[in-house]
C-alpha cells in the first residue's frame, strides 16, 4: 500500500511490485510520488516487457506452445470440411484396451519414441511455415546467400512452402547420421521457437533449413551426453564449411540473449503438446499389446525412477533440517504397546 512510485490505480501485480523493487533495490519503502511522464513511461515498459516474457512458451510452462495455436486453424478447418461433406472417418486405425489386451506406446516424457517425435516436431515446423504472419528473417539464416549445398538454390525458394515430408526427411537424415535422442528434438523446438519470439524473426521457405539445423546444432550440445562438434556436422552436409557453422552458432546464441536453460515443466508442456498436435492430426504413437516382457521392463524403470526419488529425499534431509527447508514427509516410528 506504500507503493508510490507506482501510478494510482495500477494492480499491485509481481510485475509491478518487481519495478519497484528495482528502483529501491535498498529495501527502503517507496515514498516518491509518480508524477511525471518519463516515471510513468518507464513503468508502463517494464510492465509490458514482464508480461511479454511470462506470455513466452519457451520460457514459462503456463504459456501455449506456439505451434499448436498455429495448428488449430487447419485443424479446425479439415473437421469443418469433413463435416460438410459427410467424409467418412474411415475405420479407426487406433487401438484400444480391452478387458483381455491392454494397448501401450513406449513413449514417455523422459524416454519419448524417436520416430514419433520426429515426425511431431517436424510437423509443428511445418505449421510454423505454414501459418506464418509474415516474412521477418536475417541474412546469416538465409540459403540463398548461406547455401547448405553446391546446388544451385532455385529461383523460387523464397515463395514455395515445403512440405511436411520434406522437412521431415531433412531432420531425420541429420538425427540419423548424428545419433541424435528425442529428448533433443523436443529441446531444438524449444530453442526454435525461443528464436522467433525472441528474435522477432518467421521461419518461412527461405530460412528454415538454416533455423532448423542451428537450433538442432545448439541442442545437441546443450542436451545429448555425447555432444556433437561443429565439423561433425560438415561431414553430413557435405558442402558447408566451420567457419559457417561457427558464425550461425555464434548469431543464433546471441539472439536467444544466452538462454539456453529448458525447465523441466517447460520440456514437459512441449511433449504433452506434441502428442495433442499427433493427435489431432492423426500421428498416432505405435500401440503394442503389453506382455510379460514389456511389463517387466515397466516395472524395472519405475523401480529405477522410485529409487531414485528416495535417494533424493534423503539427501535433502541430510542437507538440511531446519523447519524452513524440510523435504518430503518425516514419519515417526510406531510404538507397539
Amino acid at each position: 500500500s506504500n507503493l508510490s512510485c507506482i501510478p494510482y490505480g495500477t494492480p499491485l501485480t509481481n510485475a509491478s511490485i518487481a519495478y519497484c523493487n528495482v528502483l529501491h533495490a535498498d529495501g527502503a519503502k517507496c515514498s516518491t510520488p509518480a508524477t511525471n511522464n518519463e516515471h510513468l513511461n518507464a513503468f508502463l515498459v517494464f510492465v509490458v516487457s514482464e508480461l511479454a516474457l511470462e506470455s513466452n512458451p519457451s520460457d514459462h510452462a503456463r504459456a501455449s506452445t506456439i505451434f499448436l495455436s498455429k495448428s488449430q486453424t487447419d485443424v479446425r478447418d479439415k473437421r469443418k470440411s469433413n463435416h460438410i461433406n459427410h467424409v467418412s472417418p474411415g475405420p479407426l486405425s487406433k487401438k484400444y484396451s480391452s478387458c483381455s489386451t491392454i494397448f501401450i506406446d513406449d513413449s514417455t516424457v523422459s524416454q519419448p519414441n524417436l520416430k514419433s517425435t520426429i515426425k511431431c516436431v517436424t510437423l509443428a515446423i511445418y505449421y510454423h511455415i505454414k501459418n506464418r504472419d509474415s516474412d521477418r528473417s536475417l541474412d546469416i539464416f538465409d540459403e540463398k546467400l548461406h547455401p547448405l549445398s553446391r546446388e544451385p538454390v532455385p529461383d523460387d525458394y523464397a515463395y514455395v512452402d515445403p512440405e511436411h515430408k520434406l522437412i521431415y526427411r531433412f531432420v531425420r537424415t541429420l538425427f540419423s547420421a548424428a545419433q541424435l535422442t528425442a529428448e533433443c528434438a523436443i529441446v531444438t523446438l524449444v530453442y526454435l521457437e525461443r528464436l522467433l519470439t525472441y528474435a522477432e524473426l518467421d521461419i518461412c521457405p527461405a530460412n528454415w533449413k538454416r533455423i532448423v539445423l542451428g537450433a538442432i546444432l545448439l541442442a545437441s550440445k546443450v542436451w545429448d551426453d555425447q555432444a556433437v562438434w561443429n565439423v561433425d556436422y560438415c561431414q553430413i552436409l557435405k558442402d558447408i564449411t566451420v567457419e559457417d557453422m561457427n558464425e550461425m552458432e555464434r548469431h543464433f546464441l546471441e539472439l536467444l540473449q544466452f538462454n539456453i536453460n529448458v525447465p523441466a515443466s517447460v520440456y514437459a508442456k512441449y511433449y504433452f503438446d506434441l502428442r495433442q498436435l499427433a493427435d489431432d492430426n492423426n500421428l498416432s504413437f505405435p500401440l503394442e499389446p503389453l506382455n510379460n516382457q514389456r511389463a517387466q521392463k515397466l516395472e524395472a524403470i519405475s523401480r529405477l525412477c522410485e529409487d531414485k526419488y528416495k535417494d533424493l529425499s534423503r539427501a535433502a534431509m541430510r542437507r538440511s533440517l531446519s523447519a524452513d527447508n524440510l523435504i518430503g514427509i518425516r514419519r515417526s516410528n510406531a510404538v507397539l504397546s
